[in-house]
C-alpha cells in the first residue's frame, strides 16, 4: 500500500515547543527563495518516523495576509508532492525530521518555480538523512 499523498496535522508543526526546539537545536541552509532549518531525530515508533514541516512567509515582505497565505499554500501544495522519498528513508532509519521552510523572497514565485526548488531541497534533505 502506498502512503497517502495529503498532508495532515501529524505531518506538521504546530505546537510553540516543538517549534522552539526546532530553531534551537536544528541545522539550517538556504536555497532561494528558501531558508531551511533542519532537526533530526529518533523516533519513537516507527508510526511517528515521518518527516514534519513548518512553513513561514514574513509579514515584513507580503503586508496582506492573502499573498502569505497563497505563498504558503504554494509551498505545502509543492511539499506534498516531493516528500515520498522523504518519508521512506524516514520510516527505513526510524528517525524523525523536522523541517522549517521560511520564504525569503520578495515576490510570490510561480508554482512551477517553489516545486523545482522543493525537489532540490528534498533532495539536500534525503543525503542529510543518508
Amino acid at each position: 500500500m502506498e502512503p497517502r499523498e495529503g498532508l495532515p496535522k501529524s505531518q506538521r508543526i504546530y505546537l510553540k515547543k516543538a517549534v522552539q526546539t526546532l530553531f534551537e537545536e536544528g541545522k539550517g541552509f538556504s536555497l532561494y527563495p528558501f531558508r531551511v532549518v533542519v532537526h533530526l531525530y529518533d523516533a519513537e515508533t516507527q508510526d511517528v518516523a515521518i518527516p514534519r514541516i513548518l512553513v513561514s512567509v514574513s509579514k515584513k515582505r507580503f503586508h496582506h495576509a492573502v499573498k502569505r497565505n497563497r505563498v504558503k499554500r504554494l509551498i505545502r501544495e509543492s511539499w506534498r508532492k516531493n516528500k515520498a522519498e522523504l518519508m521512506k528513508l524516514c520510516q527505513a532509519n526510524n528517525k524523525t525530521l523536522d523541517v522549517a521552510l521560511v520564504y525569503n523572497a520578495t515576490v510570490i514565485l510561480k508554482y512551477d518555480e517553489i516545486a523545482e526548488k522543493m525537489k532540490k531541497v528534498v533532495e539536500r534533505l534525503v543525503e542529510k538523512l543518508c
